[in-house]
């Protein structure tokens, strides 16, 4: 990592830093940030002031990175298989997989479930396997818990997947024809949504598997976020963000809100909290801050805020309320220290 830390630099900066490589995925828990690059590098910093070091390198590179509950631990997962980091003591768990690994998620008992070719495996922290599920139809594209801890959600071509632990076949099947991109799971447990390479998103009711498509996107959906009430769902698959709303019955026979802010949506990021607040990054280098609930169904919104960045946005996390992480391509990390819950 180049540090070029900065604290208090600029109009709401906290910090800012550069890393040495293109990022491509942010995770923030517990005071820390982990930082995954292209080429394959994971920094852990923190959170507060910018500080961090490398922690793990994965030959192949790096597509996603997920620090445990706690962040005492950091899943991280590419092209050529996945890495486990200990902070406590540095240790690196690192399988020979050579199986692309797109993603990981870590449920609240300490367990981390990581996509693995057409299988999700479940792991101890320690890199233990715990269980795996049977192998799915193609490579998995993404993955959510369920339940608490109870139940995985896996996303493969032509269905999501519902296990239970240590059930290796599905206990559940939702079915839809073609590529899912991206996996949100409502936080109610209630809905099961999937981004997919059609232009799509495919919606299930969980209780009864009712389903519901809403098309029309002139580009493939590939980012999907809940946010923490589970009422509001933002995707991208168009130059306007489309924000859902998912109350009652749900987004049956409604139109979205637009956010109007980019050419092409890069990052998504809903704020901690009821709020109903967002994040948005575009490839124009913005980061643009939302009211994602205002309004009616179908109104065009404008940012409350937008940020300025020199190069595109390649992800946004959010470190608690207050301090929200942009990664940009050119390598740099700013951290923007925002108003109250309320103000933006």
């Amino acid at each position: 990592m180049s540090a070029t830390t900065a604290p208090g630099a600029g109009l709401g900066t906290a910090w800012s830093t550069t890393v040495d490589d293109a990022p491509v995925g942010l995770s923030a828990r517990g005071g820390h940030l982990a930082v995954a690059g292209a080429a394959g590098i994971a920094w852990i910093l923190d959170a507060a002031t910018g500080d961090g070091a490398e922690a793990l390198r994965l030959p192949g590179g790096l597509l996603s990175v997920a620090l445990s509950p706690d962040a005492g631990h950091l899943a991280a997962t590419g092209p050529t298989g996945y890495a486990l980091w200990r902070r406590a003591d540095g240790r690196i768990t690192a399988p020979d997989t050579g199986t692309w690994s797109a993603t990981a998620a870590w449920a609240d008992s300490g367990r981390v479930a990581v996509a693995s070719g057409r299988r999700a495996l479940v792991l101890a922290a320690d890199g233990r396997e715990v269980w795996t599920t049977e192998p799915a139809a193609s490579t998995v594209t993404d993955l959510a818990w369920m339940r608490d801890g109870r139940r995985l959600a896996v996303a493969a071509y032509g269905a999501v997947r519902a296990h239970e632990r240590h059930t290796p076949a599905p206990v559940a099947t939702y079915p839809y024809i073609g590529s899912h991109l991206a996996l949100a799971v409502a936080p109610t447990g209630r809905w099961i949504c999937s981004g997919n390479q059609d232009a799509s998103i495919h919606i299930w009711r969980t209780r009864d598997g009712g389903e519901l498509t809403m098309s029309g996107y002139p580009q493939k959906v590939a980012r999907l976020a809940f946010d923490d009430t589970g009422r509001w769902l933002a995707a991208d698959g168009a130059p306007d963000v489309t924000v859902w709303d998912f109350s009652g019955k749900g987004p049956a026979g409604t139109a979205p809100r637009s956010l109007q802010a980019h050419e092409t949506v890069t990052a998504l990021a809903w704020r901690p909290g009821s709020a109903g607040q967002l994040a948005s990054g575009g490839d124009d280098g913005t980061v643009a801050l939302w009211h994602a609930s205002a309004g009616h169904p179908g109104a065009r919104l404008r940012p409350a805020r937008t940020l300025r960045g020199e190069a595109a946005v390649a992800a946004l996390a959010w470190a608690g309320p207050g301090l929200l992480i942009a990664a940009h391509r050119d390598g740099r990390v700013r951290a923007h220290r925002l108003p109250s819950r309320t103000g933006l």
